[in-house]
């Protein structure tokens, strides 16, 4: 018992020790920074200083507080985390600092789920012993903070790239002898609408286990987008995903033979696979390549504790507006004033409500890419379009870039003043000076025209163009903060909105923790639209909402679309499903590629559904608002996956589609085809539930079975005692 009491240390205020690892001596700093969240900080002498701004954190001051104490062994390294019933609920056991990468592990028992990390297209909602490469792309957000079924919270405190539970073992695969398979898309690019051929190929290899288990795989394609995932493990499919585009990473949880497996996957020509794997064990690890510290940040108390604490710490939620609640009406794209304004007007004569119309990219037209100057061969008078459009109560978004033509009038000024990431079109934000230039042509050129809101488009920035460079003059490298440009960018044309008097509302592509204190709506970016790609989004959409930001939504009907949409009844049924789901997400918004996404063009019957589903979103008005002021004051979650409610019931947790739409709502979505009739699991309730549409009432704890019918999907209403 003596030995126990001398090796470790009760901290109940900021302290700072020396530790002594088997890597060598080092210094792990407490500190309380909230009622119930530690910072923990583990450095080195030899480390790197840092030199970047605290980006993340907007408090920074030291609390005492009996709702959560700290324990650290005398060699510096197991530290465990208590609530404040002295329970302990976090056990990290390794703070690695070497050349540069930390590495963070902490117990994580078989029985735990964890939750976040932002947005990813694997489908798992539950990341226990996943691996995941943290990076930003299109259709990817990397937010480092997990969620614990357990009672805690992690936010891990680095900028860079970073692996999650990586894995130590990898296996190249080989493309086989033989001819590819060609196909030709219709595909988006950083330079407009582009037809694009792809080939596929077989590439081979075979995988050695040592051990029979379950096994987390990562499959890397090698390049910075992939075309397609795919992985057979000895004939069975285990990865399969398709789309225009997608990361270059796909994640896999798999169970294992002993012996030897092939592994088979076709991918596009140019690829160069590589399969990372690990058996699943029982911790989780972050580990960054570029780091000054292991630094992370540990909250505990309810999933809505901790997310009020985070945000608390990286920045509260503005309240947003109430005109961007209803529905959001988007295509690829308005060519002119005139098609916003007689869709507008055909809306209204259909008695359809709208709140927000939005006016998709090049815009500029012979400008050049993101000029930010009309063209008025097409767009005459902006602000008389937007005048318009508020007489009958709609607002205007527009797509504004982080890229702009280096010919244009503005990008010869940002080049003369070497404002650009070098090798790119891309604004350096790191730069403070080409930041402000930005916002100077910004709200020179277009706040004037009384645009409502700011679609700020391909902020990862697209292409991971970070990755390889130096920012702001040389002084960082892009390995240092590759994950972290979207919250500059947001930064930069959020604060600048609110000293010029604006409301700002933004719509951006990609986020970082910290990016909600801008009034930062996330969507999940050019994404297709099968059932499986659906289903996926809803996933993604919970991983953003436990990672800690609160708005979030989709193209309803998938961005990427089949060409005979508007007759395709087997297209017309999934976009359906995606619009009726979209009346239950934090933000309403129809968009696709290439598409008229009217109502009217699918078909009287679709209309009608689609007519009803933005009906009933205008009925949950003052549901959804109320729901809003909570985020903006009590740091609320509005999509709540059902850890947030149900952290008990193991059944719930298990739950990768359902979620809870504010305190009353459980949304059932559904994601298959042809379907009558559909499978929703009732989390366990004392007062059970009553299905909104036939209002029947079913008890808690028990899957259900219930009627569907084209025109809506299952949602219950919460009864309490």
């Amino acid at each position: 018992m003596k030995r126990t009491i001398l090796s470790t240390i009760l901290l109940c205020i900021g302290v700072t020790m020396m530790a002594q690892t088997p890597f060598g001596k080092g210094r792990m700093k407490v500190s309380k920074v909230a009622r119930n969240a530690v910072r923990i900080q583990y450095t080195t002498d030899d480390a790197a200083k840092e030199d970047l701004p605290d980006w993340l954190y907007v408090k920074h001051d030291e609390v005492k507080s009996q709702d959560i104490s700290t324990q650290i062994d005398a060699q510096g390294q197991t530290v465990t985390v208590k609530d404040k019933n002295g329970k302990p609920v976090f056990k990290a056991t390794q703070h690695q600092l070497i050349d540069g990468q930390a590495t963070l592990a902490f117990d994580s028992p078989e029985d735990e789920f964890l939750f976040g990390l932002g947005q990813f297209q694997d489908g798992y909602s539950n990341v226990r012993g996943l691996s995941r490469r943290l990076t930003q792309v299109n259709t990817q957000i990397s937010m480092p903070m997990l969620l614990s079924s357990k009672g805690y919270g992690v936010l891990w405190n680095n900028y860079g790239m970073t692996e999650f539970n990586p894995c130590g073992k990898s296996v190249r695969l080989e493309k086989a002898k033989g001819e590819g398979k060609k196909e030709e898309v219709d595909a988006t690019s950083t330079t407009g609408n582009k037809k694009e051929v792809r080939e596929r190929h077989i590439f081979e290899a075979e995988l050695n286990i040592e051990e029979a288990g379950n096994y987390a795989l990562l499959l890397d394609v090698g390049q910075k987008m992939a075309r397609r995932h795919n992985l057979c493990i000895d004939g069975v499919p285990v990865i399969e995903i398709q789309n225009v585009w997608l990361p270059p990473t796909a994640s896999k949880i798999v169970m294992l033979d002993k012996g030897r497996h092939k592994l088979t996957a076709e991918l596009t020509k140019d690829d160069q696979p590589t399969v990372y794997y690990n058996m699943v064990k029982d911790e989780t690890v972050f580990r960054s390549p570029v780091a000054t510290a292991v630094d992370y940040t540990v909250f505990v108390g309810t999933p809505d504790e901790i997310i009020a604490t985070y945000r608390e710490l990286t920045g509260p939620c503005p309240e947003m507006p109430k005109w961007a609640l209803g529905y959001i009406h988007c295509r690829e794209r308005f060519h002119s004033s005139q098609e916003i304004l007689e869709t507008a007007n055909r809306f209204k004569q259909e008695g359809m409500p709208v709140s927000m119309i939005v006016q998709d990219w090049q815009w500029w037209g012979k400008y050049g890419w993101n000029a930010m100057q009309f063209d008025e061969t097409y767009y005459p008078d902006p602000k008389a379009l937007t005048d318009s459009l508020h007489k009958m109560d709609i607002r205007l978004m527009l797509s504004v870039w982080s890229k702009i033509d280096k010919n244009s009038e503005v990008g010869k000024q940002m080049e003369r003043d070497s404002y650009y990431i070098p090798g790119t079109d891309w604004i350096d934000f790191f730069n403070p000076d080409a930041a402000a230039s930005y916002w100077k042509n910004f709200n020179e050129r277009l706040v004037p025209t009384g645009i409502d809101a700011w679609w700020q488009d391909a902020t990862e920035p697209e292409n991971d163009d970070l990755a390889g460079r130096r920012v702001n003059n040389g002084r960082w490298s892009g390995e240092q903060v590759r994950n972290v440009y979207p919250l500059l960018v947001n930064k930069t044309v959020y604060e600048g909105l609110v000293a010029a008097g604006k409301e700002p509302m933004i719509l951006t592509r990609c986020g970082f923790p910290g990016i909600q204190r801008y009034g930062s709506a996330l969507w999940s970016g050019d994404v297709g639209n099968d059932w499986d790609t659906f289903g996926r989004q809803i996933v993604a959409g919970l991983g953003v909402q436990a990672a800690g930001h609160p708005w979030w939504t989709y193209d309803a009907g998938g961005f990427f679309r089949p060409r005979d949409q508007y007759t395709n009844q087997d297209y017309i049924e999934r976009m359906l499903r995606w619009i009726e789901t979209s009346v239950y997400l934090p933000l309403m918004r129809v968009h696709g590629y290439m598409s008229n996404t009217e109502p009217w063009n699918y078909g009287d019957e679709a209309k009608q559904i689609i007519a009803n589903c933005l009906k009933e979103r205008e009925q949950l008005r003052p549901y959804i608002e109320k729901c809003a002021e909570r985020v903006a004051k009590e740091g609320y979650t509005l999509m709540r996956p059902l850890v947030f409610d149900f952290a008990d019931d193991e059944t719930a947790l298990r739950q990768s589609c359902e979620y809870m739409f504010g305190p009353e709502l459980l949304v059932s979505p559904v994601t298959e085809p042809g379907v009558k009739e559909w499978k929703t699991y009732l989390p366990k309730q004392k007062g059970g539930w009553t299905e909104i549409h036939t209002g029947k009432h079913y008890d808690g704890g028990q899957y259900v079975t219930t009627e569907v019918s084209k025109a809506y999907i299952p949602v219950f209403r919460r009864i309490k005692n």
